[in-house]
């Protein structure tokens, strides 16, 4: 195959258009896109003729959006490859989190195909990119990140990850820290943390050694965060204090954070300004329970504050449910918040992009440019917004100018 390529009869999404009666329309066009050594270097309507060569490929008039990034995942969990099973009945997290232990053991040697057979279904859902927290605990040590690690290094090229060093189990436990460091010093990209008040039973203690660590390593943050209400809130506010303290803007996310729907409006608000003023983004899951209020997203993006998406950890000890398709989570959130016309759907995709969308807010094109990476999905659909309600199954995946 020579360097460059072309791909011809691309749909592209290029400007909108609004109807006597205030509805919007996506309006699209369709273009021949030239690829060299995985970058983009020509994008020309179909009007005009190009020279196309042996390695050129008639897309067919299928739409081109953005590759996603699945933003919360578990890839050492997954029983994916062992055959069903279904999740054992417990009576609270405490029972859980003994089961999840007594069961590590038994699946660490079969970490790197589970989570290979994994980071395969994220991949042809569309996700170029992962964040996945490793179970790093006193019961197997280093062994899931190990396997989570090989596995990931069998996609180089086609999968980027982010490496959470997770204390499933408790950070102030045992000789967890320790262990975090040695994950660190050993492929570990992240540091992670897990509910500072329900597990460690220490906010600010569990907190500091988190940023310890993070600072020491000079790593990124992200921190499953559970605990609700105003506790859940304080330990948000405490976090965006020592934030502050570290100079660690831009660097830090937590993780669920259903506290920041538990609390008042005029809370939420002042929360969400100075989660924004600190850069700390907000990764949600948008589970289903109609107990549970998940944090209000759409609070969130207007105040600045960036939030993304991701599959959690899906067929495991924790749940017997979840297809790996991040894509499904937007479906999910905008049928929650009935988003139902075509502009809230268009840019609800940003969400599990990385922010990235074909039009911005105005309806201007934006994406994609001339040396840009070659990384699209392609559907057979009218518009990203289709895309989004509908979540067509079938999608070729591209990664730097291949097929994958």
């Amino acid at each position: 195959m020579s360097n460059v390529q072309w791909l011809s009869n691309v749909k592209l999404e290029v400007g909108e258009r609004v109807l006597p009666n205030g509805t919007v329309e996506t309006e699209t066009a369709l273009f021949h896109i030239q690829i060299t050594e995985g970058k983009i270097t020509k994008l020309i309507s179909t009007s005009e003729n190009i020279p196309f060569n042996e390695d050129s490929i008639d897309m067919k008039e299928k739409l081109a959006v953005p590759t996603f990034k699945e933003m919360h995942n578990h890839l050492d969990k997954t029983y994916m490859s062992l055959g069903w099973r279904a999740c054992t009945p417990v009576a609270n997290l405490k029972e859980r989190l003994a089961h999840e232990a007594s069961e590590l053991p038994l699946l660490a040697d079969s970490t790197q195909q589970r989570a290979t057979k994994m980071i395969e279904t994220i991949l042809a859902n569309g996700a170029t990119h992962i964040r996945t927290h490793v179970n790093i605990d006193p019961y197997i040590g280093l062994k899931n990140l190990e396997g989570v690690i090989a596995a990931l290094d069998t996609f180089k090229g086609k999968v980027t990850a982010d490496i959470i060093a997770f204390p499933q189990h408790g950070l102030l436990r045992d000789h967890v820290p320790a262990l975090i460091r040695e994950a660190m010093r050993s492929g570990a990209t992240m540091v992670g943390g897990l509910d500072p008040a329900g597990i460690d039973n220490a906010i600010e203690k569990s907190l500091y050694e988190t940023m310890n660590i993070a600072t020491e390593f000079d790593a990124d943050v992200d921190i499953h965060l559970h605990d609700g209400g105003h506790v859940g809130y304080y330990t948000v506010d405490k976090w965006v204090d020592i934030i502050e303290n570290a100079n660690y803007y831009g660097r830090t996310a937590l993780s669920h954070s259903f506290c920041l729907g538990d609390v008042s409006i005029p809370e939420q608000e002042k929360i969400a300004t100075r989660l924004a003023e600190n850069n700390v983004a907000i990764m949600s899951t948008v589970p289903i329970n109609l107990k549970r209020v998940i944090p209000p997203i759409d609070l969130l993006d207007r105040y600045g504050v960036k939030v993304n998406f991701g599959c959690d950890g899906f067929f495991d000890s924790w749940s017997p449910y979840g297809s790996g398709d991040v894509l499904e989570k937007v479906t999910r959130f905008c049928e929650l918040t009935r988003k139902i016309d075509e502009k809230s759907l268009r840019n609800a995709l940003k969400w599990i992009t990385g922010g990235i969308t074909a039009l911005d807010q105005g309806g201007r094109k934006v994406w994609p440019n001339v040396q840009d990476d070659a990384d699209f999905v392609f559907f057979d659909a009218a518009s990203s917004a289709e895309v989004v309600a509908r979540k067509p199954l079938k999608r070729t995946v591209m990664v730097n100018g291949q097929f994958v």
